[in-house]
């Protein structure tokens, strides 16, 4: 499994330390940018880049001021199950949700927090029956039924 990290402006420094932590787990990752800090970058756009990727079967990390406007911008993408976590609980609860992209405030959390995060979040979990079903229905509504 490979894991795309993207990002805008505002949660570019927080991408740099998740990379570094990424690689320093040995996770396999790609990064798809921002390269280099630039204000006017849009949180779309990368999100855009990463859930695309994501839908071949991977996973996804995104980092925005907040996480939420890449939440918003990720879950409007049929197939993509983006949650945003700030702390372990729900990081905790996005992995037995079996959501596929993880958003995150750069402005919100800490880097040491966002690592805890992201190795809860990528713990293998059993989907329990209750959140497979519930799953099935988001995938109804995303196909307009």
């Amino acid at each position: 499994m490979t894991i795309y990290v993207g990002s805008d402006h505002a949660g570019f420094e927080l991408k740099e330390k998740i990379r570094e932590f990424l690689a320093e787990e040995g996770y396999e990752f790609e990064d798809l940018g921002p390269y280099r800090y630039n204000r006017e970058d849009d949180y779309p756009d990368y999100a855009l880049k990463v859930c695309k990727k994501v839908l071949t079967g991977d996973k996804g990390i995104l980092i925005c001021g907040t996480g939420q406007g890449m939440d918003m911008a990720a879950n409007k993408i049929p197939g993509i199950r983006a949650a945003v976590c700030w702390n372990e609980i729900t990081a905790r609860n996005a992995s037995k949700l079996n959501t596929n992209v993880l958003t995150m405030g750069g402005r919100m959390i800490e880097s040491d927090a966002a690592k805890k995060i992201i190795k809860i979040w990528l713990e293998p979990t059993e989907i329990e029956e209750r959140h497979a079903r519930r799953i099935d229905k988001i995938k109804k509504i995303e196909k307009g039924i």
